[in-house]
């Protein structure tokens, strides 16, 4: 990850991260995050979130310090960062 992001992860099991964004970059914040593995997946569950009706909260953006990513409002209100690194 790149500036102005850190992320950091368990050096015993690198699947396991902690991004910390700086105070403001996020509006809308999303509650959590999933990391779908690769960017063709972003695409697909971004796909299928439209398919549906769901209300995607921010756009499918290439973001410049290495993920694809959307964010998505479940019903219930909860905004969920879909992304993947960039290769």
């Amino acid at each position: 990850m790149e500036d102005p992001v850190l992320g950091l992860r368990a050096p015993t099991g690198p699947t396991g991260q902690v991004v910390v964004l700086p105070r403001g970059m996020e509006d809308p914040q999303p509650r959590f995050g999933i990391d779908v593995g690769d960017p063709a997946a972003v695409d697909a569950a971004h796909a299928e979130v439209v398919r549906r009706g769901s209300r995607v909260v921010y756009p499918l953006t290439d973001e410049p310090w290495g993920v694809r990513r959307f964010f998505v409002e479940d019903p219930s209100g909860t905004v969920v960062n879909v992304l993947a690194h960039l290769p």
